[in-house]
């Protein structure tokens, strides 16, 4: 890979003005440019577009462009839409290209992905995206897999990045992701599910207290108003990665019992945040207020 290259992002949602505003600084970095269908609906184009424009993002027409114009394409999308990314891509690709799939999908669908990219003479590369992105930014942890991932995770280190390389066989990063994520995500559900429910009783004084003397190190009541808002606002991307969850604990050869659960809890906040349950909780909101929504809600 040549010493300044240009980058491409698929999907300009959190992630991608995360990335985008932090890589385009980086000294190796020629340029960057972003593609997202954002960019073409009537009702996001203007405010997406100008957005791009301020933080000195190339905003491409599509797909085919930005792979054109880009030596490093990542996708940054939701979980869904991880195998369609990746079959627009291979459409376009430049042969060389690195592609770098930063999405919260299966062993089975990154390998999918993988015969796409690789089969259009590019080169894939999947990552394993250990925590939120925010607060972190591009310092994520990030877990590499493939043949190219050792060379690019020194490429991402040098841009201030924290990238590990941890096999050269496609699917491992993307297992570790998404085993600690029925764990992750799990917590989300269930601290939603308890604390409302107790809320309901009036025995929350008496709840966490107790969840407090079992696990000290955690601070349940403000984990709980991060949980909360986290699943409030991303819920749907969160119950998208869950079902991927579910297909990677499938493809190991069990039945999917509890992420399928997480997932359905996930997807059911969701509803919650569209239906506007949540309108005029503040993103620093305590717990109980998060609840209290809800149990509005559930009264109306």
């Amino acid at each position: 890979m040549e010493s300044r290259i240009r980058l491409g992002l698929i999907g300009y949602g959190e992630v991608g003005k995360i990335f985008s505003a932090s890589l385009k600084a980086q000294p190796g970095v020629a340029a960057v440019g972003a593609w997202d269908l954002k960019f073409a609906r009537a009702d996001t184009r203007a405010a997406e577009r100008a957005h791009a424009a301020a933080a000195g993002v190339q905003a491409h027409d599509s797909a085919a462009a930005l792979c054109a114009a880009s030596a490093l394409v990542i996708s940054a999308v939701t979980a869904s839409s991880t195998l369609a990314v990746a079959e627009e891509a291979a459409r376009h690709i430049r042969p060389g290209t690195l592609f770098l799939d930063l999405n919260s999908a299966s062993p089975g669908t990154k390998r999918q992905c993988a015969a796409l990219i690789d089969g259009a003479g590019a080169l894939y590369v999947e990552a394993g995206v250990i925590t939120s992105v925010p607060p972190c930014g591009i310092r994520v942890p990030m877990l590499l897999g493939g043949a190219q991932a050792a060379a690019l995770a020194a490429r991402l280190n040098g841009w201030g990045m924290d990238a590990r390389a941890v096999s050269e066989q496609l699917g491992v990063a993307s297992a570790i992701k998404m085993c600690r994520s029925v764990m992750i995500k799990g917590l989300e559900a269930l601290v939603v599910e308890s604390y409302a429910a107790a809320r309901a009783y009036g025995v929350e004084e008496h709840v966490l207290p107790t969840l407090q003397e079992t696990f000290p190190s955690i601070d349940w009541a403000a984990q709980g108003a991060y949980f909360f808002q986290r699943v409030a606002q991303h819920g749907q991307r969160r119950a998208e990665e869950m079902r991927e969850s579910a297909r990677t604990v499938r493809e190991a050869g069990f039945e999917p019992l509890m992420t399928t659960a997480i997932a359905d809890k996930q997807q059911w906040v969701a509803e919650q945040a569209r239906a506007g349950v949540f309108h005029g909780v503040d993103q620093g909101a305590r717990w109980q207020d998060w609840a209290d929504a809800l149990l509005r809600a559930r009264a109306a």
